[in-house]
């Protein structure tokens, strides 16, 4: 793809986002192109800005657009054997750690039309019995798609939909209506539907079991991660994440461990971040005879300086609004182990500089480190201080780290080196140095950074594969229906060409039909008495072809009239007779009637024959 053509992709993402609302730059941009590039094929347009100048014209094509987008692929217990091990090895360990009439929690992510929702509310109420599920289950389901949110509210599913279900589920949790079978409405009160983009809205909370199931495949490496820290945050402690088989948790470690890996069933590790920026409240304490209020006030200074505090377990306790910007940090950051974090090692390694502070209690400086920050086209230049804090008492409390900004003041006495070569030679000597210890730091992490890439693409491959499965899948529903409307249509024209050859058979004389062309359309059995001639020989032949005893020269001016457009009726002849000779060689007095077959228009499209012996000839 050209860069002229990136462009129109990104504006025509913009359009959406600023006239619908939907957000899919977090999206994977292959399946969006694919997506969209199907819609454009099937529109004839050749080109993204083409397509932005046809959704402006008609708006109806928006939701032809999202449905295309918002691939809505799902079914009841999609993957059966996962579905048996979420029987197995969590809701055993999950009601066991609920005590008798606790609430419990649900969010089925991505629900599509709420094939998942209640396929896990039929599971709940098997194991806690009809009763007990309406006293104790809640389950939210949430789609992007208003439409498909739609259906689910409606709870209405085909034969065809409930086809793979067992039996006895159907009978238990299903009622026969007019439109199909409808979701028992006494256990559907425990489920609320309601529209989440889960890139941008705050997840639902305190949730025991959480599925999300192939909805992580659609976003990209960037959108995937927020996304799961938003799952950890909503979980409650212990809590479950239940993917699809696409999905893996390959880079989230810290955040749930494996049940089964094979089935994705995947429990929370570690503890919900703080969600507010005052992680701690007055009377907490952190380290032998440390309060926040200490902490707060030693940490925190004012000035357009970037701003950490360590509290002496090693936690991320304080950080100013200068540092999220700089280091993309955030609230839920708050009370994680600084080791975890990238600016322990980038823009330098911190890790050692604060335990020699630390050790010494002295400020310990780092000078002009030099940092390509992510989406800027120009690197920065930083002076680190890291600094011990202590109360008045002289007791450590934390450890500050303080980043100055001295950009500007590198690009001045980069001019002054020029006008002077031994201070610009000192300098960059200086400097060779330091780009010496930081590619000694980049190659050993830059290891790492390869193995972890591996990892995404092959994940990301499979997504993809899993990705082009489901399209398939919704290709073939479309092709289902097609081929569904082609059979029926098939069924009305063979009805109708029973009752035509019914009629034909019913008339007792010779019966032929021909078209404007006068080209045989129907050939009675009488017919094929009179002349000799059988249907299957006729039929589509030009009637005067026929090698028959037909006087087909004397036939033909009157069949020419009939044809004609705007000739005087008073010249249409009602009939004909004619002397022929019949299939046996006889001489034969033969009458034609003659009608015009019409259209619904009213246009002549062929004309009817009707041929009767009256005698012989002498």
């Amino acid at each position: 793809m050209t860069a002229a053509e990136e462009r129109e992709f990104d504006d025509l993402l913009v359009m959406l986002k600023e006239t619908r609302g939907f957000d899919f730059t977090g999206y994977k941009r292959t399946t969006l192109m694919r997506r969209i590039s199907r819609r454009l094929e099937e529109l004839k347009l050749s080109a993204y800005a083409e397509y932005r100048d046809y959704l402006e014209l008609v708006p109806e094509e928006f939701n032809r657009l999202f449905d295309s987008l918002l691939i809505n692929v799902t079914s009841f217990f999609r993957d059966p054997a996962a579905w048996q091990a979420l029987r197995e090895s969590v809701l055993p360990t999950l009601m066991a750690a609920k005590p008798a009439g606790k609430a419990i929690r649900a969010w089925s992510a991505g629900c599509a039309t709420g094939e998942e929702a209640y396929s896990l509310a039929m599971v709940l109420a098997e194991e806690l019995g009809v009763e007990q599920f309406k006293e104790r289950v809640k389950i939210y389901a949430t789609d992007l798609d208003e439409k498909a949110l739609q259906v689910a509210r409606a709870a209405t599913y085909t034969e065809r939909q409930i086809g793979e279900l067992p039996m006895e589920l159907r009978e238990t949790y299903f009622e026969r209506v007019e439109d199909g079978f409808a979701f028992r409405r006494d256990l559907r009160r425990q489920v609320i539907f309601g529209r989440n983009d889960l890139t941008r809205d705050a997840p639902i909370s305190r949730v025991d079991l959480l599925l999300a199931r192939n909805t992580l495949m659609y976003f990209n490496t960037e959108t995937q991660l927020n996304v799961v820290r938003r799952f950890h945050f909503a979980l409650a402690n212990p809590g479950y994440l239940f993917l699809g088989k696409a999905e893996m948790l390959l880079n989230h470690g810290d955040r749930f461990q494996p049940v089964n890996l094979r089935m994705r069933l995947f429990t929370k590790s570690g503890t919900a971040l703080p969600s507010s920026r005052t992680p701690w409240s007055s009377d907490e304490t952190y380290g032998p005879h440390v309060t926040t209020g200490e902490l707060t006030t030693t940490a925190l200074a004012s000035g357009p300086v970037a701003q950490i505090a360590l509290d002496l377990n090693g936690q991320l306790a304080l950080v100013n609004s200068r540092a999220e910007l700089l280091f993309n940090l955030n609230p839920r950051d708050l009370g994680r182990p600084f080791q975890d974090l990238e600016v322990s090692y980038r823009p330098t390694e911190l890790r050692s500089v604060i335990e020699q502070a630390q050790a010494e209690l002295r400020t310990v400086e780092l000078q002009e480190i030099v940092w390509q920050r992510p989406g800027h086209p120009e690197s920065g230049v930083y002076d680190i201080s890291v600094v011990p804090l202590q109360n008045s008492e002289g007791a450590l409390v934390g450890i500050s780290v303080n980043f100055y900004d001295v950009t500007r003041y590198h690009r001045l006495r980069d001019d002054l080196e020029q006008a002077n070569r031994e201070l610009g030679h000192a300098y960059e000597e200086l400097q060779s140095l330091n780009e010496e210890l930081e590619t000694t730091n980049e190659e050993l992490q830059s290891t790492n950074e390869e193995l972890e890439t591996t990892n995404e693409e092959l994940q990301s491959t499979n997504e993809e594969l899993e990705t082009m499965n489901e399209e398939l899948h919704s290709t073939n529903d479309e092709l289902q229906q097609l081929n569904d409307e082609l059979n029926a249509r098939s069924h009305e024209l063979d009805r109708a060409n029973e009752f035509v050859s019914s009629m034909v058979r019913s008339l007792g004389d010779a019966v032929a039909v021909v078209d404007s062309e006068l080209r045989v359309l129907v050939w009675s059995p009488g017919a094929e008495e009179l002349w000799g001639a059988r249907a299957d020989e006729s039929t589509g032949r030009p009637l005067g072809d026929l090698d028959i005893g037909l006087p087909y020269d004397a036939l033909a001016p009157h069949l020419h009239v009939l044809l004609a457009d705007g000739s005087d009726p008073r010249d249409w002849p009602d009939g004909v007779v004619l002397d022929a000779v019949n299939r046996r060689g006889k001489a034969t007095r033969l009458a034609v009637e003659f009608s015009r077959l019409r259209m619904e228009d009213n246009k002549v499209v062929g004309i009817i024959m009707v041929m009767d012996i009256l005698e012989p000839s002498e």
